[in-house]
C-alpha cells in the first residue's frame, strides 16, 4: 500500500479527512482538483449504468366482437344507442312503432302579463282558444277591474286534453295574484269554468325609519333599508326648508313610508308619508305630505305648506361660485359668470327648479351637455356641464323631476352644476329670484292633518313607541 494512500485513509478514519469538498471553495487547490474528478467519474458511471435504448411494453390484442358489445354495455353508449346489447331495457323486435305519438293528458304552464297585453291575449299565447280566453277574461272582470292587473304579473295555467290535433286545449285552471289583497283562480268543475276569489289579510301599518346622516344622507338611509326612492323624496322636501348640505354628522333623520305586509309574507313598500330632522344645531324639522284643492305637497307641523313658486334647488350642493366677473378657471380671462356653480358629485341628480318645457337637451359648447327649460312668467333655467341627460326637447316636466346628472362636460375643471336664470332671455342672478306665496291650512282641515301627524309619530321604530313631538 502507498503511503500516501495509507495516510488518507487514517485521516478518514480519523474524520481529519472527507470524500465530500464542497466545489465552490478554494477552487484550484488540491482538494477541489480531487472533488471535481469524484462528481466526474460518478456522472460518467451513472450514464454508463443507465439502460439505453426505448422500453417496450406488451400492446394488448384488439377486443372481438363480443368483447366490444361487453364493453359497451357498461359505458355510457347504450344511453345513446337505446340499450340494444340487451343489457338495457330497450325495445325488441315485439315491439311496434306508434305512427304518432300520444299527447299529455295536461300541460302546466307560466305565462307572464307583458306591458300593453290583455289577460286574454296571455291565455291565446298559451294555447287556449280565442272565445274561451275571452269566457275567462270576463268571468275575471266581473270581480275585478282588468285595468287593475299589472304587467309582471305570473299566471299558472294549466291546460286539460284535446279532443283532437287540430283543436286548442280546454283551460283546466288558472291562478293568479290579481292584487296585492287578492288571489284569484278559475277552475272547470262539471264542464263549466268557475272563479274562485281568496282575500290576503294586509297589514297596512307604515314603516318608520330613524338614524344618524353621518357622512352622508343618502348612504346612511340605503343602510337602514330605506329605499332609493323614499330617500329622493325626502331630500326633496327637506331641501325647500334647509339645506342638506347644512346637516350635521349627528343630526337624525326621521321617515315614515308607507309599507304593506300581506299575511303570505310578501311586502309592499309605497310613497314617503312623512319627513323629519332633529337637528344637533339648528331648528328641528317635521313634514307631512298632505293634499289641499287636489295637490299634494309638504307643510310643516304648524299646518304652512311649501312656498308656491318656490325654485327648487337643483343639486343638494354648496354654491362654489357665485353670478357676476370672474376670472375663468380654464381660459385665464376675466369675463362674466350668468349663473352659480353648485358644488356636487359626479353622477348627482339634478332637478328642475320648476314646472316648465324642455327648449333644449343635448350639447352646448364649453357648457357641455346641457338642459334649457321655459317656465311661466317669462323665466328660463339651464343646467350645464352634466353628464347624461334624461329627458327631451319639448317634453314637459315637473318641479323637483330629474332631468339629468352631474358631469365635468365642456370648460369645465371638475364634477359640478352650472346653473343659470333668464329673463326675458337676459340671464339674471338666480339667488336674486324668490317669491313668498305660502299655504296654510286652517279649521277642520288644520286638525285632520295634526291627527295625522300625530297618528304617523305614533309609529313604532323597531317594537319601541317613539315619543311625539306635535305642535
Amino acid at each position: 500500500m502507498r503511503p500516501g494512500f495509507a495516510a488518507r485513509l487514517r485521516d478518514l478514519r480519523s474524520g481529519r479527512a472527507s470524500l465530500i469538498v464542497d466545489l465552490g471553495s478554494d477552487i484550484g487547490s488540491r482538494d477541489w482538483l480531487r472533488g471535481a474528478a469524484t462528481c466526474l467519474a460518478l456522472c460518467l458511471s451513472a450514464l454508463a449504468l443507465s439502460p439505453g435504448g426505448e422500453t417496450e411494453a406488451p400492446v394488448p390484442a384488439p377486443l372481438s366482437d363480443a368483447q366490444w358489445e361487453e364493453a359497451r354495455a357498461l359505458s355510457y353508449a347504450p344511453l345513446a344507442f337505446g340499450g340494444d346489447t340487451g343489457r338495457r331495457m330497450a325495445a325488441t323486435k315485439a315491439v311496434e312503432a306508434l305512427t304518432e305519438t300520444p299527447e299529455r293528458p295536461r300541460i302546466d304552464l307560466n305565462a307572464t302579463l307583458g306591458r300593453g297585453d290583455t289577460l286574454a291575449d296571455v291565455l291565446r299565447r298559451s294555447g287556449v282558444s280565442r272565445a274561451e280566453a275571452d269566457q275567462v277574461a270576463s268571468l275575471i272582470g266581473g270581480a275585478i277591474d282588468l285595468s287593475d292587473i299589472k304587467a309582471g304579473i305570473g299566471l299558472n295555467v294549466t291546460l286539460g286534453r284535446r279532443e283532437a290535433r287540430n283543436m286548442p286545449r280546454p283551460l283546466e285552471s288558472l291562478a293568479f295574484r290579481a292584487r296585492f289583497d287578492l288571489k284569484l283562480a278559475v277552475a272547470r268543475q262539471n264542464g263549466a269554468l268557475t272563479l274562485e276569489r281568496t282575500v290576503i289579510a294586509v297589514d297596512n301599518t307604515p314603516l318608520r325609519v330613524q338614524g344618524v346622516v353621518g357622512s352622508s344622507l343618502y348612504k346612511s338611509a340605503r343602510a337602514a333599508g330605506v329605499p332609493g326612492s323614499a330617500i329622493q323624496s325626502f331630500l326633496r322636501a327637506v331641501d325647500a326648508h334647509v339645506s342638506v348640505g347644512s346637516l350635521g354628522a349627528n343630526d337624525r333623520f326621521d321617515m315614515v313610508i308607507e309599507h304593506r305586509r300581506a299575511e303570505t309574507g310578501e311586502t309592499e313598500t309605497g310613497q314617503l308619508l312623512y319627513a323629519g330632522l332633529d337637528r344637533a344645531k339648528g331648528k328641528d324639522l317635521q313634514l307631512l305630505q298632505w293634499t289641499q284643492g287636489g295637490k299634494a305637497q309638504w307643510f310643516e307641523a304648524s299646518g304652512v305648506g311649501q312656498t308656491s313658486g318656490l325654485l327648487q334647488r337643483p343639486v343638494p350642493g354648496a354654491v362654489s361660485s357665485n353670478f357676476g366677473a370672474r376670472r375663468h378657471p380654464i381660459l385665464g380671462y376675466t369675463r362674466m359668470h350668468k349663473g352659480l356653480d353648485f358644488r356636487a358629485g359626479h353622477g348627482t341628480p339634478i332637478l328642475a327648479a320648476a314646472d316648465g318645457r324642455v327648449t333644449r337637451a343635448g350639447w352646448a359648447g364649453g357648457y357641455g351637455r346641457q338642459v334649457r327649460l321655459n317656465h311661466d312668467g317669462g323665466l328660463g333655467t339651464s343646467y350645464s356641464h352634466m353628464s347624461r341627460i334624461s329627458v327631451k326637447p319639448g317634453q314637459s316636466v315637473r318641479r323637483g323631476q330629474v332631468i339629468g346628472y352631474v358631469g365635468s362636460t365642456g370648460l369645465s375643471t371638475g364634477p359640478h352644476l352650472h346653473y343659470e336664470m333668464y329673463r326675458g332671455g337676459v340671464a339674471v342672478n338666480p339667488a336674486s329670484v324668490k317669491f313668498t306665496t305660502r299655504a296654510q291650512l286652517r279649521g277642520g282641515e288644520l286638525a285632520n292633518f295634526r291627527a295625522r301627524l300625530r297618528s304617523l309619530l305614533a309609529t313604532p321604530v323597531g317594537g319601541a313607541q317613539i315619543a311625539q313631538k306635535t305642535p
